[in-house]
């Protein structure tokens, strides 16, 4: 099996839009800010704009395309045909559980950052009586997925370029087995036109 470009281009792109993505979701996490009604008489929070929840759904998205695409390929390691054995088969493994544990922890940071930041604190208090806690979601858990994004990158492109290299591909294995042609020459006497006795 031959390194294909157009699928290391596919899930380095993926990977590199969703590290982008979670980057932009990181510095547009929502902020609130305490303001009183109209009247003065409760205080309740107001929200800026949602845009990393977006953000951060859309890197989550990406990321499970291309992870998608990896495994495909390379039929997720279980379901292809055999590694050879060796340091290349080694690595494979090492760097295919490396990719799923990024990915996996990648996953959830964007998805837990989305969805705490998509919670916005609904009740209100009397203006001046209470101390209203506006909740957002805390600094450093999209950044977190990005890292881990781009780990998962790295990971899922290794993986694949060792898997390809590990792969028999159903041939090689059995290379040097099997019958061979015999030649009737004997390089002594030239061409031998009957067996010798023992």
């Amino acid at each position: 099996m031959a390194v294909s470009i157009s699928v290391l281009v596919a899930v380095v792109s993926l990977h590199l839009m969703a590290f982008v993505l979670a980057i932009g979701a990181e510095r547009r996490r929502s902020t609130a800010k305490v303001r009183p009604d109209q009247y003065d008489d409760y205080s309740f929070c107001v929200y800026a704009s949602d845009a990393s929840t977006v953000y951060g759904l859309s890197a989550f998205g990406l990321l499970l395309i291309s992870q998608t695409v990896v495994n495909g390929v390379t039929k997720c390691l279980c379901f292809g045909k055999g590694l050879v054995r060796g340091f290349s088969k080694t690595m494979a493994v090492f760097f295919f559980i490396l990719s799923w544990v990024s990915f996996l922890g990648a996953e959830a940071c964007l998805l837990a950052g989305s969805a705490k930041n998509a919670y916005h604190t609904k009740y209100r208090v009397i203006y001046g009586v209470g101390d209203l806690s506006c909740e957002t979601l805390r600094k450093g858990v999209f950044a977190g997925g990005a890292a881990l994004t781009f780990i998962s990158m790295v990971a899922s492109v290794v993986y694949y370029l060792i898997h390809l290299k590990a792969d028999t591909g159903g041939w090689q294995k059995h290379q040097n087995e099997g019958l061979g042609m015999a030649s009737l020459e004997n390089p002594d006497r030239g061409s031998v036109g009957q067996f010798e006795k023992l």
